[in-house]
């Protein structure tokens, strides 16, 4: 092993000192951001057991050259790779990126001293997202848009994205069109949050500016204009609907949901199907379920095939759609939608008396409050989705420490090639 340090300061700037190393490591384990990690330094797009000629300035490392390869590296799919902060494993082997997904939720769950049944990671397939954030900039005679580059602010441009659904990758030059009148204020940082739905493709742009009084009316026709001629469902702008050919619809179950605009939707269905049969399965046999932090219904149409779902979400027009799709919905049993702050004013023990089942799936910041509840209630089964290990195992012990048993765990690879992991966990008294 070698140690070369450089002393170096920006230009401009008074002397403090700053080193810069460069040196050899050897890659020890994958941190929680995707880095490898070898001698405590985070080295990104490297793999455990690789050795490496890394550049370290503030306790972070870039690679110069790589020594030698990990038997688990593959040729990474996309040839934005490296530039694009997004997708940091797509270099590694599915088999031990897989593993590595589920050795993150027995470490969460370790930390709370939870022991249970970890089932095989649920792989999300390549070209599966419905939904992308586009960031958007002022390009040469038009607009870039594209994803944030690694440990930087600036702007990858991108014409193919190989985790995006085709028909998302299709639309990338009417997008680019889309985006031009949203970069009329020079201060305007656009992010173009793109669906795809049955209807087409539905995209919220946030980021505007609006203190210098908002887009212009010559603006908005043109941001009209180019969604006509995309083919685009709807365009709205922080909510604000700028244009709409027909509802952005989405199926759930046996529902069809008219989306609100900016609405939470899981990102892969594959994954989101397959979130669902597992709680559904968990669940089965119980008349009366709790479907709470509920959305427009990703749980609560599968639920009311099994029993009557008493359903409940902070965000009034998820639950509005909600209840109109099931008015609609063939086959279900007694659909009750509340609008409802689950953090604030959480669902009381007592209002859970006539409950047999209960699913929750929070935020990330998870669900301390309305387990709380639950623990306290006499509910005997609790289905628990979340997109944060850490949080789930937290409320887990909640529910661990009043009597229920932590049954098993299914990790969801739903943002594939990131550091990400999802999780349904099953609790019965």
């Amino acid at each position: 092993m070698h140690s070369a340090i450089t002393a170096s300061a920006p230009a401009g700037s008074a002397w403090r000192g700053l080193l810069t190393q460069t040196r050899d490591i050897e890659i020890t384990r994958i941190g929680a951001q995707g880095d490898g990690i070898g001698d405590g330094v985070f080295t990104p797009l490297t793999l455990p057991g690789e050795r490496a000629t890394v550049r370290i300035e503030q306790g972070r490392g870039e690679v110069e050259a790589l020594l030698s390869a990990s038997p688990d590296r593959v040729p990474p799919p996309c040839p934005h790779f490296g530039d694009c902060g997004g997708c940091a494993l797509q270099h590694w082997a599915d088999g031990p990126y897989l593993a590595w997904k589920r050795e993150r939720v027995i470490e969460a769950l370790s930390r709370e001293q939870l022991e249970t049944e970890v089932l095989p990671t649920f792989a999300s397939p390549p070209g599966s997202r419905r939904r992308l954030a586009l960031h958007a900039r002022a390009g040469k005679g038009g607009a870039v848009v594209g994803f944030k580059a690694r440990r930087s602010w600036k702007l990858v441009p991108i014409d193919v994205c190989v985790i995006a659904d085709p028909r998302l990758v299709a639309a990338l030059p009417a997008l680019r069109a889309l985006a031009r009148p949203f970069l009329e204020h020079p201060k305007s940082a656009p992010t173009l949050h793109v669906t795809l739905t049955r209807t087409g493709l539905d995209i919220d742009v946030t980021g505007v500016e609006r203190k210098s009084g908002g887009l212009s009316a010559d603006a908005r026709v043109r941001a009209a204009e180019a969604a006509q001629a995309g083919d685009f469902a709807r365009v709205t702008m922080a909510g604000e609907t700028l244009y709409g050919a027909r509802q952005a619809v989405v199926t759930l179950g046996p529902a069809q949901v008219a989306l609100p605009p900016g609405a939470f939707l899981q990102a892969v269905p594959a994954a989101e199907a397959a979130m669902a049969q597992f709680a559904v399965e968990a669940v089965s046999g119980a008349a009366r379920i709790a479907d709470l932090f509920c959305g427009v219904g990703t749980f609560t149409f599968r639920l009311a095939q099994v029993g009557t779902v008493l359903a409940a979400d902070s965000a009034a027009p998820a639950i509005a759609a909600l209840k109109a799709a099931a008015g609609a919905a063939p086959g279900l049993k007694a659909i009750t939608a509340e609008a409802r702050d689950l953090t604030r004013r959480p669902v009381l023990a007592r209002e859970l008396a006539k409950i047999d089942a209960v699913i929750f799936d929070p935020p990330r910041a998870g669900a301390l409050e309305q387990a709380g509840e639950i623990a306290r209630s006499a509910v005997s089964r609790v289905v628990g989705v979340s997109c944060n290990p850490a949080t789930f195992a937290r409320d887990a012990r909640v529910l661990v420490d009043a009597g229920f048993r932590l049954e098993r765990v299914l990790p969801v690879d739903q943002f594939l090639w990131s550091p990400h992991v999802e999780l349904v966990g099953v609790f019965s008294r």
